[in-house]
């Protein structure tokens, strides 16, 4: 048996595939601390682990991010993500460090897992390796690693092969990590030397390459291929949530088995405050089509989604194990894990994000042919329509999403995690144990 320190951002979608390895390495008998935000506790408590809190700026309520966040609506495009990335994710750095080196004392973890945006673990890695327990992290979002191949994390760009697409790919680069992130590069810099750490030797969204193993969360046909990847990548494909508890299902549930087809609409749990994004468009483009439109508020009431049209039907919530096999068009806001739980059950996309890492979740989709790319997060009814018609009509869109959810069978997800973190905290261990000079 072993113990692991479980590190993650307080959002949801980084926190909810943490919890899920969680779960299983206690399964396996090992001793599992997460260390997350507050709001997480009886998560983590279900899973069978031990809950620690985050304190400071680094412990949130992702629900409530607008109202931390003030500015944030200001903000657009890549812009919009320069913000959260300095808000969100550096700030939180010195208070995220005090909690980890806290922990790393008082549990002696054979190995720490993070998130891949929990940045409070860069110090460690600017740290002598021999001086401390193996840091890997998981990828709950699309990889964020630069390259002569493809174009800089987020501007939701497609790779474009040849001399022009290297050259392309050179002159964005530079753009994004001298100009454009160049206040980005300076905060983490001050974070660090604050720390009594050394400066970054790279560009500051380029930390993947310093973890003992980065363990993305997604087949790796999900991902550009870059030919200049640094070699501590492991694609362990996705981690999919347990199946809930059956509860009751809504009295329209029986509708699901007729003969139309069934498109499903969300906006998720946290980007759901205004439904006129893509929800409402979607039940416009779709009022008069020969389709069941099928709405998960994500929580808020059904009421506020306003008249229905016709052939929608909507609830709170709805069991995703149940639903996706039902389902034929995927409308989504292209968050990172619905994504990835749509394709596991070979339903193709149409993505409208603009916010966040979504831009880069709908390019891949684009990219790897299971879905339409609306390249918004604001698209009108005649866009959605049209992307869901596309999808409909063309089947290509499906036997790709279900050529995907084939390869994600084939992954041992949680087993493969299980044999890196033990890998990684025997090679940690014979470090600590080797000879200094």
């Amino acid at each position: 048996m072993s113990t692991y320190l479980l590190c993650a951002s307080p959002i949801q979608g980084h926190v909810a595939p943490l919890i899920a390895i969680a779960r299983d390495l206690v399964a396996r008998g090992h001793h599992v601390t997460v260390l997350t935000g507050s709001r997480f506790r009886d998560a983590v408590a279900a899973a069978g682990a031990d809950h620690r809190a985050l304190g400071g700026l680094a412990d949130f309520d992702d629900r409530d991010i607008q109202d931390r966040l003030p500015d944030r609506d200001r903000h657009r495009g890549i812009g919009k993500l320069q913000y959260d990335i300095q808000t969100i994710f550096i700030r939180p750095i010195p208070d995220q460090l005090r909690a980890v080196e806290a922990a790393v004392a008082d549990l002696a973890p054979d190995a720490i897992l993070v998130d891949a945006a929990f940045a409070g673990v860069v110090p460690l890695l600017l740290d002598d390796p021999a001086s401390r327990p193996a840091v890997l992290a998981a990828g709950v979002v699309p990889l964020s690693q630069s390259s002569t191949d493809v174009a800089p994390y987020g501007l939701g760009l497609a790779p474009k092969g040849g001399a022009m697409g290297r050259l392309r790919n050179r002159f964005l680069n530079a753009l994004v990590q001298r100009v454009v992130f160049r206040g980005t590069q300076r905060l983490a810099n001050e974070t660090m030397r604050a720390l009594g750490r050394p400066e970054l030797d790279a560009f500051v969204l380029d930390f993947s390459r310093r973890f003992d193993r980065f363990l993305q969360l997604s087949p790796a046909e999900f991902e550009y291929p870059r030919s200049d990847l640094s070699s501590n990548v492991r694609f362990v494909g996705t981690v999919l949530p347990p199946a809930p508890v059956a509860g009751e299902l809504p009295e329209w549930w029986s509708e699901l088995d007729g003969g139309r087809p069934v498109v499903h609409v969300t906006q998720g749990t946290i980007d759901n405050k205004d439904f006129d994004r893509l929800v409402r468009p979607t039940l416009d483009a779709l009022a008069d089509r020969d389709v069941l439109v099928v709405v998960a508020t994500g929580g808020r009431p059904v009421e506020e989604l306003g008249e229905l049209p016709a052939n929608a039907r909507a609830a709170e919530f709805l069991p995703y194990d149940l639903l996706l096999p039902r389902t034929d068009v995927f409308v989504t806001n292209a968050g990172f894990g619905g994504t990835q739980y749509a394709l596991s059950h070979g339903v193709p996309l149409v993505a409208a994000g603009d916010t966040e890492d979504k831009p880069e979740v709908s390019m891949r989709a684009e990219w790897a042919g299971v879905g339409v790319n609306l390249r918004t997060g604001t698209p009108t009814a005649e866009a959605v329509r049209t992307g869901v018609e596309r999808v409909l009509a063309d089947r290509g869109y499906r036997d790709r999403a279900r050529a995907l959810a084939a390869r994600i069978r084939e992954y041992d997800t949680f087993g493969e995690i299980e044999a890196e973190l033990e890998a990684a905290s025997l090679a940690a261990a014979l470090r600590l144990e080797s000879p200094v000079g």
